[in-house]
């Protein structure tokens, strides 16, 4: 008997959650109750959290104080930590500095690398703005010109109105220049390098300003050791630039 009442257990209908109406499925799935228990599990928990916040705030005592308040503020209802110095030692700070000279040093030779193979114009040099006026002898000519043509370079080029090459010269260099896949990879290089370059200068600029910064903390750290007078300071310092002392001058013997 017991296996026939199995089998019938094992032959009977299975009973499922309903699915959402068709005149109802632009409300989206029907919730189940494995999803209420989540969403009720979830409700509760944050009255339950919002609870005893409140029950803290009528507790607070308005006078109360403790040290942690001298190392933090509250600034458009948000707390900060008073981030302070790290106090280091003159040796740490040496190093620092000659690990980031080291650093700066090897991206100022990467700069000059990427410079020389790009042919990169320097700052105070401006790119020529040549034009190329084309003659032609009617209005129909000028409209059927082809101006790669007439200057005997690639099309491809023509934007180019300094140190453009003559078909001849690209003729010399290689068959596979002719083609516009070469030269449209060539390009997409090109931007990478100068991408690389931009990336490059503005981490030398970084270094160079963390190398100023760490030297102008080093002469305070000897000046102090050596019980010197204190420099005035003429300028703080920022994100840009290091802080800027006027040191007293001294006469020596």
């Amino acid at each position: 008997m017991a296996s026939l009442r199995n089998a019938m257990k094992s032959r009977q209908r299975l009973h499922r959650e309903r699915h959402q109406p068709l005149t109802r499925q632009h409300l989206g799935p029907l919730e189940k109750k494995k999803d209420y228990k989540i969403r009720a599990k979830d409700q509760n928990d944050k009255k339950a959290a919002l609870s005893i916040l409140r029950k803290k705030a009528l507790n607070k005592n308005p006078d109360e104080f403790h040290y942690h308040m001298i190392n933090s503020k509250i600034k458009n209802g948000i707390h900060f930590e008073k981030v302070e110095d790290e106090e280091l030692s003159v040796s740490d700070v040496a190093k620092d500095l000659t690990y980031v000279t080291h650093r700066r040093s090897m991206e100022k030779k990467q700069i000059d690398k990427l410079k020389a193979k790009l042919h990169l114009l320097e700052p105070q040099q401006q790119q020529p703005l040549n034009t190329h006026i084309l003659f032609v002898d009617s209005e129909k000519e000028a409209k059927t010109a082809d101006p790669a043509k007439m200057l005997d370079t690639h099309p491809l080029l023509l934007s180019r109105t300094f140190n453009r090459l003559r078909s001849s010269q690209l003729a010399s260099l290689g068959s596979e220049l002719s083609d516009p896949a070469y030269f449209k990879q060539m390009s997409s290089g090109k931007r990478k390098a100068y991408k690389e370059l931009a990336q490059r200068i503005q981490r030398e600029n970084k270094l160079r300003i963390m190398q100023d910064k760490l030297e102008v903390r080093k002469k305070l750290m000897d000046n102090k050791a050596k019980n010197g007078d204190q420099p005035k300071l003429v300028e703080p310092g920022t994100s840009t630039s290091a802080p800027v002392y006027l040191w007293p001058q001294i006469r020596k013997k």
